[in-house]
C-alpha cells in the first residue's frame, strides 16, 4: 500500500502538459527535403510575433553561424530563413532579442565568433524585414562598438533610436536608426573590485552583465548593472540613474543578481526576471520601488517572460543541467501556476502522424499582438518551436 503510494507521487512528478489548442513546429529535424535548419546551429535565443508570424534568431556552436528564422502560426510550419552568415561574415549567435520599427522592420544584434588568438570579433546590427510571403531579407547596419557583441537590445516606442548593452565589457550605447549614428557610455562597466568579486564566484560576462533592457511609458530605459543594482538610463539628457532597490536575492548571494527578462503590463509596471535566484519582481516606474514576487520554481533563471489575453504573465524559469518550465502569475488570482514540461503534438511531412515533442531546455518565450498564442524556443542541438492558446 505504501508503495503503491510512493509510486503515484513518482509518476506525477514526471507528467507532461498537453493542454487543447497545442502545437510544435518543426525547425531543425533533418528529416524532409523541406526548409530545416542544421543540427548545432538553431538553439532559439531571441524570439518575436509579428501578425501571423514568429520571427526568431538562434544561436550556433563556437565557430558555426546563426540564423533568422520565420515560421507561420496559421500554416504551422517553417516559411523560411536566412544564414547571417551571407549577411555578416564570422557571426555566432543572435542573443539581443527583437525591437519592432517602422514598416514591419525589426532590429537585433549579433555576438561573433573568437578569432585564433581568441579575441572576439566585431559584433552588428542588423535590420531585419519580412514580406508578405515570409521571406527574410536582412540588411547589415554595421558596429556600434568595434571588438564588442552586442548583449542585449531594446528600442523607443517610436521605432526611431536603439539602446544596447556590449558583450564582454558591457559598455552601453545608443544608436539613431536615421541617421545612423551611435553614441558609446562606460556607465555600466564593471569596476575592477566587482570585476574581482564576479571572478571569485567564477561568472563569466554572460552572467552578470544586464542580459535585458526595457522601456518604460515615460520613454525610460530600464536594465541591471554592477552587483544587484538595477539603473534606467534618461534619453533626454544622456544620465544614468541607479535604483535604491535591488533585484531580489537570496541572502549571500548578491554577485549573482541579473535581470535576464522583462515584460511590461497594461498599466505600465515592470515584471522583470533575476537570473541568480529565479525571482521574479514587479518595479513601479512612477516611484522606482521594487517588489519581491518570490520564486515559481526551486531553480535559478528566468530566461523569458511575456503577457497573453487573459492579462496573466507568462514564463520560462530553470535551465541546464535541470530542465526548464513554464509557469504563469497571476496577482488578482491564484498566484503561480507551473506547468511543467510542455508536451506539445508535431506535425509535419514524414510524420504526419504526429509526435508528441517535449520541451526540456525551453530559452524564450513571446506572444502574438493579440496575446491568443504563447509560442516557446528551445535551446538544445535541434530546437523547435512549441504554440499553445490561450483559452
Amino acid at each position: 500500500m505504501v508503495l503503491s503510494s510512493w509510486v503515484n507521487v513518482s509518476r506525477a512528478q514526471y507528467s507532461f502538459w498537453e493542454p487543447d489548442e497545442a502545437f510544435a513546429i518543426e525547425v531543425s529535424l533533418e528529416n524532409t527535403e523541406l526548409k530545416r535548419l542544421p543540427i548545432y546551429r538553431n538553439s532559439i535565443q531571441s524570439l518575436t510575433v509579428a501578425g501571423d508570424y514568429i520571427i526568431g534568431g538562434t544561436a550556433a556552436r563556437e565557430g558555426l553561424s546563426p540564423f533568422v528564422l520565420v515560421a507561420s502560426l496559421s500554416e504551422r510550419k517553417l516559411i523560411d530563413f536566412e544564414d547571417i552568415e551571407n549577411v555578416i561574415s564570422g557571426q555566432r549567435s543572435i542573443r539581443s532579442g527583437f525591437c519592432a520599427g517602422e514598416n514591419n522592420s525589426f532590429f537585433a544584434g549579433t555576438i561573433a565568433n573568437k578569432g585564433s588568438d581568441n579575441s572576439r570579433g566585431d559584433g552588428h546590427l542588423m535590420r531585419i524585414k519580412i514580406d508578405r510571403e515570409g521571406t527574410v531579407e536582412i540588411k547589415n547596419l554595421g558596429v556600434p562598438i568595434p571588438g564588442e557583441g552586442i548583449f542585449s537590445l531594446t528600442c523607443d516606442a517610436e521605432g526611431t533610436q536603439l539602446f544596447g548593452i556590449s558583450y564582454p565589457t558591457g559598455l552601453f550605447f545608443t544608436y539613431n536608426i536615421k541617421t545612423g549614428n551611435s553614441r558609446i557610455f562606460d556607465d555600466l562597466v564593471p569596476t575592477d573590485e566587482e570585476l574581482r568579486t564576479f571572478r571569485d564566484y567564477a561568472q563569466t560576462p554572460d552572467m552578470y552583465l544586464g542580459a535585458a533592457l526595457i522601456e518604460d511609458d515615460r520613454g525610460m530605459i530600464y536594465g541591471s548593472k554592477g552587483l544587484n543594482e538595477i539603473f534606467y538610463f534618461d534619453p533626454k539628457n544622456n544620465s544614468f540613474h541607479v535604483l535604491e532597490d535591488k533585484i531580489p536575492e537570496v541572502w549571500g548571494r548578491t554577485s549573482l543578481g541579473q535581470i535576464e527578462s522583462w515584460a511590461k503590463s497594461e498599466d505600465g509596471m515592470l515584471y522583470g526576471g533575476n537570473a541568480g535566484d529565479g525571482q521574479l519582481f514587479r518595479l513601479d516606474p512612477s516611484s522606482n520601488r521594487v517588489k519581491n514576487l518570490g520564486k515559481p520554481i526551486m531553480m535559478p533563471r528566468i530566461r523569458g517572460l511575456t503577457f497573453g489575453k487573459d492579462g496573466k504573465l507568462y514564463g520560462v524559469a530553470g535551465g541546464a543541467p535541470g530542465y526548464g518550465h513554464l509557469f504563469s502569475y497571476d496577482q488578482e488570482g491564484e498566484g503561480y501556476h507551473v506547468y511543467g514540461n510542455p508536451q506539445f503534438t508535431m506535425v509535419a511531412p514524414g510524420i504526419e502522424q504526429g509526435i508528441r515533442w517535449r520541451g526540456f531546455n525551453l530559452s524564450t518565450i513571446g506572444s502574438s499582438e493579440n496575446g491568443k498564442y504563447i509560442v516557446m524556443g528551445e535551446d538544445e542541438a535541434l530546437s523547435q518551436l512549441l504554440i499553445f492558446a490561450i483559452q
